[in-house]
């Protein structure tokens, strides 16, 4: 299947439609889908989404600022995919929040760890930061 520039962009983008475009590929990827490019996911969590397309984009950021860190760009793309799935799936459903919660805890508790050690904030720091907000809005959904 080749996906269009008007499919993937589209004329006029802003951040918000780029953000939730970004999501909507790497959930393509993710699922692997053989069927067609769905056309809209209107009913996808905003914020979710948002932390998946930071989180793949720190991944490709990092892999060119790195050194061509393959490591940093695949754990990115693969963190980044789960947690726009995440996302999808609390936007059908609320109460699906487990993968999103799950992903951003992992990085939460693995990018603090790497702050820790390397004592800057960027880029663990602010990934584990994210990371913690996205726990901090999802945990007390654990209670009902």
């Amino acid at each position: 299947m080749i996906l269009h520039e008007s499919q993937v962009v589209g004329k006029g983008a802003t951040s918000h439609s780029l953000t939730i475009t970004l999501s909507r590929l790497l959930f393509f990827i993710l699922t692997n889908s053989t069927s067609t490019f769905p056309e809209s996911f209107a009913d996808m969590d905003f914020l979710g989404a948002s932390y998946a397309a930071v989180v793949a984009a720190g991944g490709i950021i990092g892999y060119v600022k790195a050194g061509r860190s393959t490591v940093s760009m695949v754990m990115g793309l693969l963190f980044g995919s789960v947690s726009g799935f995440g996302a999808y799936q609390m936007g059908q459903d609320p109460k699906n929040y487990g993968v999103l919660l799950l992903s951003s805890g992992v990085l939460a508790g693995v990018m603090g760890y790497r702050a820790i050690n390397s004592g800057k904030f960027m880029p663990g720091g602010l990934v584990a930061t994210l990371s913690l907000l996205m726990v901090l809005r999802l945990a007390p959904r654990l209670m009902n």
